[in-house]
């Protein structure tokens, strides 16, 4: 059975994989899931988190443990953390997994996916939050994501506000991205047509890189965590 540490993305702690740690754990594997600094409660010093903090946290954690061979997740804002984990620890890390997830690239933030004008509005929020960057409400999360009302609320309410500076620092690669054995997880209902971004459809070329689809929404480990379990486990008995 397969090692697997869950990251969750912006505004969430390890509990937002609850059902997917139990659904794996159900069939075998050993599961890790991880709070990244700054975002275990909503009122923790963030001033000095940045995306560095978060490599850091989960680097930490596979040596502590002393884990290896490990099939590292990632959702949304955490492609970023697994990617650069994934780069300095090879011989701890198989496999990533980036489910719905930002690609790492050197020497560019998560913000540069956004357009200029978007990428500025981010960083006035967050300016004006104390540092940090804010959740979205029940409504926004809602918004065509496969998810229940009641869903849409437990999770707005459970959100915390994310550390700001780790989504405006830019990442440190030493490999090409190309150079790691990846699955990218795209949830059909977050793009329309289908279409994902240049750089996702780019790495279809590449031979370390498969992709997977699930039918729903941005966050599949609520809306779908028993098709994500299998998929998962799928991804384990091919690595």
């Amino acid at each position: 059975m397969s090692c697997f540490v869950l990251v969750p993305g912006p505004w969430m702690g390890d509990w937002a994989w609850d059902p997917v740690t139990r659904g794996l754990s159900e069939r075998g594997h050993d599961v890790r899931a991880v709070t990244l600094s700054g975002l275990a409660t909503p009122d923790s010093d963030v001033s000095a988190v940045g995306l560095g903090t978060h490599v850091a946290d989960v680097l930490s954690m596979l040596e502590a443990e002393e884990l290896r061979d490990v099939i590292l997740v990632g959702h949304s804002y955490s492609g970023l953390v697994v990617g650069q984990v994934a780069d300095r620890a090879p011989g701890r890390v198989a496999h990533v997994v980036f489910v719905e997830g930002f690609l790492p690239h050197d020497g560019r933030s998560m913000l540069h996916a956004f357009p200029e004008r978007q990428r500025a509005g981010e960083l006035h929020l967050i300016a004006g939050n104390g540092g940090r960057w804010p959740a979205p409400d029940a409504s926004v999360v809602a918004d065509g994501q496969d998810l229940s009302v009641r869903q849409a609320r437990w999770l707005a309410e459970r959100f915390v506000d994310h550390p700001g500076r780790t989504i405006a620092e830019p990442v440190v690669l030493t490999r090409p991205l190309s150079s790691l054995s990846a699955t990218y997880v795209i949830c059909a209902k977050e793009h329309f047509g289908g279409r994902v971004s240049a750089d996702v459809s780019a790495m279809r070329a590449e031979p370390g890189w498969t992709f997977e689809t699930l039918d729903t929404g941005h966050w599949p480990m609520i809306s779908a965590p028993d098709r994500l379990v299998s998929l998962l486990a799928a991804v384990a008995a091919r690595v």
